[in-house]
Formats: C-alpha cells, sequence, structure tokens
C-alpha cells in the first residue's frame, strides 16, 4: 500500500486537533499539482489523501492559522508545510505535533 496519511497533535493542549485543514500537493517539474483536501477528524486524524501514491516529491499543507484562530489562539505559522519523498513502495504517515510557537514532525508508523 502506498498511502500518504497524517495526524495533527496539539502539544499545547495534549490532545488531537480537530478540523486542521490538510492539502495534499505533488511536484511534477517546477510545479506543484494539488491531489487531494481534506480537514482533520475528531481524533486528529486525516487519512484518505493519497491511495496509490507513486514515487515523488510531496508536500503536505497545513492551515494552522484558521484552526489557532478558531481556537482564540494566536500563532506565528499561518501555515505549515512539510516536504517529503516518497519510493511509491511503502505507507508514508506524517504526524504534526503542534504549538502556538513550535512545530515538529516525523515519519510514523
Amino acid at each position: 500500500m502506498n498511502e500518504i496519511t497524517t495526524h495533527v497533535l496539539d502539544t499545547a493542549l495534549g490532545m488531537p486537533a480537530a478540523r486542521v485543514a490538510v492539502r495534499l500537493e505533488r511536484q511534477e517539474g517546477e510545479v506543484w499539482v494539488a491531489l487531494s483536501a481534506s480537514k482533520t477528524d475528531s481524533d486528529g486524524r486525516c487519512s484518505g489523501l493519497a491511495q496509490e501514491a507513486t514515487a515523488g516529491v510531496y508536500r503536505l499543507i497545513f492551515e494552522t492559522g484558521a484552526y489557532f484562530q478558531a481556537m482564540g489562539r494566536k500563532s506565528i505559522y499561518p501555515e505549515i508545510a512539510i516536504t517529503f519523498t516518497t519510493s511509491g513502495e511503502a505507507h508514508y504517515h506524517l504526524p504534526l505535533l503542534l504549538t502556538d510557537n513550535s512545530y515538529t514532525t516525523y515519519r510514523g508508523s
């Protein structure tokens, strides 16, 4: 399975970040092509962004500014982009750990 998934955890609150808009794009030459868009569910998960991702360069874009605004909080990050490469032969799960003024990511399982 060559799936791309993500989830967002609001580590300042110690809970999943629900309703974060997420876009998946693929680089084709010098252009980024939109593949899908979704929002995280109540568990902070966003699956089904790509079911059969081929080898290439992709990016996930998280609309974090709107999330923080809806929560009545301020952040220095209006959006966060994670750019990564895939082999086209494995599941890529890329979580985002988020606070108002910092973030980190990793390749999960």
